[in-house]
């Protein structure tokens, strides 16, 4: 028998993760599971060209902001009876969901793709599928658009 108890749901807070946010959902009731919310928040160095003329956010307002969205990112008649945490990192997103869930022993990870062209996927590589070679455990990818399992 498949025994899961820590489920982990990388939250970028796209619409993407919206539709894999359900699956986290309804595996973490089924199994009784605890779900494991995670907001990588990137270096924001990388983009200083784009705020020569505004002010850029302070770290503590990176991590307040991505506290609030993890926070409320469940409705409270979807969670009732979860035993939900949330966390945030810096860094690259593929890099710590990869260490969180082997920190955590997390037994499966939930992530939304979102899909992107073939030049975009080139250019910037896709953080699911990094995470699907490198992580420690199975990982279900869900796609926003096709087929679903999850009827509401």
């Amino acid at each position: 028998m498949i025994a899961v108890k820590n489920l982990l749901l990388p939250v970028d807070f796209s619409e993407p993760c919206l539709k894999a946010t359900e699956y986290a959902v309804s595996l973490a009731h089924r199994f009784q599971a605890a779900l494991h919310l995670l907001h990588v928040i990137e270096d924001p160095v990388v983009y200083l060209p784009m705020f020569e003329s505004y002010p850029l956010p302070t770290r503590e307002q990176f991590e307040t902001y991505a506290q609030v969205r993890l926070d409320n990112w469940i409705p409270a008649q979807d969670s009732e009876g979860l035993r939900l945490e949330t966390h945030f990192r810096h860094g690259a997103p593929h890099i710590e969901v990869i260490d969180y869930a082997e920190d955590s022993q997390v037994d499966l990870i939930i992530m939304g793709t979102h899909g992107r062209g073939i030049a975009a996927h080139l250019l910037l590589g896709s953080v699911a599928e990094k995470v699907v070679r490198r992580a420690p455990c199975p990982v279900l990818t869900v796609h926003p658009t096709g087929r679903q399992f999850v009827h509401q």
